[in-house]
């Protein structure tokens, strides 16, 4: 084994991760390509700090993911990608399930980004208000704030009308 060759626990973390850590990455970012991009850049600086990472290195690496996303943000411009060719239809029996995900997903991808992060982590990896926290590297406050916030937005989503009822329950 050469220096540049990862060690094997990351190889196998890899190999047995990176499914649901691209799923994460793409519930951020809504776009696959996009999503591919930051998992590689979070998997990257995980990779450089392997040997040091104590406790679970699942959660070591979406936080950097999370943290990757949120720079991200601030730095770059992010704006509607033309595409030559539109999405596959889904098949008539999943219609209405698609179509109900579709518009969570549109619903969520509206928020901003911290509020979107927080969702992802609360409801996509059932994360406590700390580890979200900790995840995010903010005050335990800072993810009430945005969690509440965000689900005040999604409530009132446009994307959202024909699945809550007046009072904000879910149909």
């Amino acid at each position: 084994m050469t220096t540049t060759d990862p060690p094997v626990p990351f190889t196998e973390f890899v190999l047995s991760r990176s499914d649901r850590l691209h799923r994460t990455a793409v519930l951020l970012t809504r776009d696959p390509h996009s999503a591919h991009d930051l998992l590689q850049e979070a998997l990257l600086k995980a990779w450089r700090s392997w040997g040091r990472i104590t406790g679970s290195p699942e959660g070591y690496v979406r936080a950097i993911l999370v943290r990757e996303f949120l720079s991200s943000r601030r730095r770059r411009w992010h704006g509607e990608v033309p595409t030559e060719h539109l999405p596959e239809q889904s098949p008539p029996g999943e219609a209405v399930d698609t179509a109900t995900r579709l518009d969570l997903a549109a619903a969520v991808g509206d928020l901003p980004a911290a509020q979107r992060a927080v969702v992802v982590l609360r409801y996509f990896h059932d994360l406590s208000e700390a580890d979200t926290a900790a995840c995010m590297d903010v005050a335990l406050g800072t993810v009430k704030s945005h969690h509440s916030r965000a689900l005040g937005s999604l409530r009132i989503s446009s994307y959202l009308e024909e699945h809550v009822d007046h009072e904000g329950t879910a149909r």
